[in-house]
């Protein structure tokens, strides 16, 4: 079996839901440690803080976008 080797993270070609993912993952400063050993590094309580911020913001464009 191959190894899975990491790909490098580069945070200026992101895709465009990714974008936000990094965007939250440095407001909460884990980005250091996310670029350092990846997104399974986080904790379950890291991963869950992200990913409801992610479904708020999302939320929130939503209802700019409809008013």
């Amino acid at each position: 079996m191959a190894k899975k080797t990491e790909k490098k993270i580069d945070l200026n070609n992101l895709k465009p839901g990714e974008e936000m993912k990094y965007e939250i993952a440095s407001e909460l400063g884990y980005l250091d440690k996310v670029l350092s050993t990846g997104w399974k590094s986080l904790t379950a309580k890291e991963s869950g803080r992200i990913g409801g911020l992610i479904t708020k913001r999302k939320r929130e464009q939503k209802r700019k976008d409809h008013h």
